[in-house]
């Protein structure tokens, strides 16, 4: 069993054992918390002035109203296209916009567009317009989990279940057809996780929303235009450059090293979600200042595995055998329960513990 476990010297260093010869595949064991909380104690301690560089970046605002705008506009352009126009333009230039509004959920879901937790959920279902699927409130319910508990199977969302990685296997064809289909993954994996509720009242008002937004959207310009929308989320967490996010964020590349971060030019259009470390690290801090964090703790990432290319990923994980969904850290040791459906920063008691854990910043 592998131990990991942050030292002196580095954020993250590991004790190797050797599998068994002949062992079934596994994910990789660790008995040890995860590793952001250490590096976060560490950078403030080291560099305090970080602490200036948390809270809203307003101007996000401007991007998700300018996004939805052009995907809409695309859409109702799109009404009359032959399908291989359709297919490209929701490919080449759909996925990368909705991506980018997934992005922007993301920063919503930490409070980090607007000041108050309303406000980011209002604007984060804004933002969900133009994906068309109801993923706004789930998302910011689940992923808030994720950091709260990384690694474990019983609240982290973000790992596939032991099912779903045998399923897969190391077959590229599978490999590839997950990632396709990764939008459904991620609607069916929360029922693993059955202590957390997923259904209240924002979920619904977000389902709501939506249902109303796919309507319009097919009386006012007809069922194409809603077929480039749907095309471009499927693309935006797909088989796609951008997709091979969801490989770069928490797949192990290098034994002892559980989280990593992309620096390549994808970043730009990206509202730099590349920057996992850095946000893992320190939470509220929004897209806009991610890169001055790693300008300003420069021991601590620089170290670290990351990678240059979301290509070059995308590649290596459909072809390589030995990596599969069970490349990824969970926990073996027993976190503290709390009730899954209070980890809100809604409720007065929770609140203080989700700013103090640096999940969502002070308002």
């Amino acid at each position: 069993m592998l131990n990991f476990g942050p030292g002196p010297a580095a954020p993250l260093t590991v004790d190797q054992a050797t599998a068994a010869p002949g062992a079934e595949p596994d994910f990789t064991h660790s008995n040890e918390p995860e590793p952001h909380r250490l590096r976060r104690r560490q950078i403030l301690a080291s560099h305090p002035e970080a602490q200036a560089l948390a809270g809203p970046a307003r101007m996000s605002v401007l991007f998700i109203v300018g996004l939805v705008a052009l995907q809409l506009a695309l859409a109702v352009g799109m009404q009359h296209a032959p399908w291989w126009l359709l297919l490209l333009t929701a490919y080449v230039v759909g996925a990368v916009v909705n991506h980018g509004l997934l992005v922007l959920i993301h920063e919503c879901t930490h409070n980090l567009v607007w000041k108050g937790t309303r406000a980011n959920r209002l604007l984060a279902i804004l933002a969900n317009v133009a994906i068309i699927f109801p993923a706004a409130m789930s998302f910011r319910k689940y992923h808030l989990l994720h950091h709260k508990y990384q690694g474990d199977l019983a609240y982290d969302a973000d790992l596939p279940g032991p099912a779903e990685a045998r399923l897969v296997g190391n077959s590229s064809f599978r490999k590839a057809i997950w990632m396709f289909l990764f939008l459904v993954v991620e609607a069916v994996r929360p029922m693993r996780l059955k202590t957390v509720k997923l259904w209240d009242a924002w979920t619904v008002t977000n389902a709501l929303a939506m249902v109303g937004v796919a309507t319009a959207v097919v009386v006012f310009a007809g069922w194409q235009a809603l077929l480039y929308l749907v095309l471009s989320t499927f693309f935006g967490v797909g088989l796609h450059p951008v997709g091979a996010r969801w490989i770069q964020e928490h797949f192990v590349m290098r034994p002892g090293q559980e989280t990593y971060s992309y620096y390549g030019p994808w970043n730009r259009l990206a509202f730099n979600v590349g920057y996992h470390n850095e946000h893992h690290d320190l939470m509220t801090i929004p897209w806009t200042r991610l890169p001055r964090l790693k300008s300003l703790a420069p021991e601590m990432y620089d170290g670290l595995y990351s990678h240059g290319s979301w290509t070059r990923l995308l590649f290596r994980f459909l072809t390589d055998r030995k990596l599969t969904l069970l490349s990824r850290v969970v926990r073996t040791n027993e976190p503290v329960r709390v009730d899954a459906a209070l980890l809100d920063p809604d409720v007065p008691e929770v609140a203080p513990a989700l700013v103090g854990a640096g999940v969502v910043p002070r308002t």
